[in-house]
């Protein structure tokens, strides 16, 4: 029976329809607009890009939205006096630095910059040390977007042995916390991981998230198991995008997996909002979070 399909750009619709509902709610009682600050610096080409996204989808859920553009020449100290000036503005609920930033910068030392009660992507030192201690904040927006698939569908992580391909600390790691904090059994793997075949068919769920187009099929995979795959790849001379699982020969395995695109992609921009909005309503005392 070939698989069925993780409907991200579905369950992305509900959640962002779920967040604009709440939004309302929260201007109507208090007067005040969930905020999202976003920095780029530079002109990557998709950094550009899925920061307009964000500003869009801000929009959409009725949220305010910022974008701070900052040539690719700034400094460390010109960048981290924006993010200060942010953290201290009580309009701003959730600030966010698009990455990667150009290569002279210190990416880790300007995240450590943003406020906690701010960090609506998840990835600053103090924000993943949460992580790992059990008691986060907020949870990297594509790690929670998994998660928050996952649980939509009623598919169980508890007692699973889940294995992550992948170690990025925007991804690979926080999202193999996430699922050990959700009392899964996890294995992470990577580029000097040896006879990957081998661990990836012990998967009940699998996250790919390394980057590279189709690293991982069917062969590599045991029947039942749950794809979520987390790649997204251009390749020269296909027509569409694909991800870091072959999905024709993976679906012939997998009870369930999500496609590309549709899948992983749509959750991490509503996990986003949904982060910024968590963090309005503790900074506003709008009830719980």
């Amino acid at each position: 029976m070939p698989a069925q399909i993780l409907d991200g750009s579905a369950t992305a619709k509900k959640v962002r329809e779920e967040i604009k509902a709440e939004t309302e709610e929260i201007k109507s009682r208090t007067g005040k607009t969930p905020h999202l600050a976003v920095i780029i610096v530079g002109e990557d080409p998709a950094s550009v890009t899925y920061v307009k996204m964000k500003k869009k989808a801000c929009l959409s859920a009725g949220m305010h939205s910022t974008v701070h553009e900052l040539p690719a020449d700034s400094s460390q100290e010109e960048i981290k006096d924006i993010i200060n000036a942010l953290n201290a503005d009580p309009d701003v609920h959730g600030i966010m630095v698009q990455h990667p930033v150009p290569k002279h910068l210190d990416e880790l030392d300007i995240l450590a910059t943003v406020s906690r009660e701010k960090d609506v992507d998840g990835i600053s030192r103090d924000s993943l040390g949460s992580l790992v201690t059990g008691e986060p904040i907020f949870i990297s927006a594509t790690p929670a977007g998994i998660i928050e698939l996952l649980d939509r569908y009623n598919i169980p992580i508890e007692g699973k042995h889940a294995v992550v391909v992948g170690r990025s600390i925007i991804l690979g790691k926080p999202v193999a916390l996430y699922l050990l904090n959700r009392n899964a059994t996890v294995t992470i793997c990577h580029t000097r991981t040896r006879n990957l075949a081998a661990i990836t068919q012990q998967a009940d769920i699998l996250v790919a998230a390394v980057g590279k187009p189709e690293v991982i099929d069917g062969s590599m995979l045991k029947d039942g198991v749950v794809v979520i795959d987390a790649g997204y790849n251009k390749v020269e001379g296909r027509a569409k995008d694909v991800g870091d699982v072959e999905f024709e020969s993976a679906a012939a395995k997998a009870s369930w997996i999500t496609p590309v695109p549709g899948g992983v992609g749509p959750m991490t921009i509503a996990m986003l909002l949904k982060n910024t909005l968590k963090a309005a309503k503790r900074q506003m005392g709008a009830g719980p979070q």
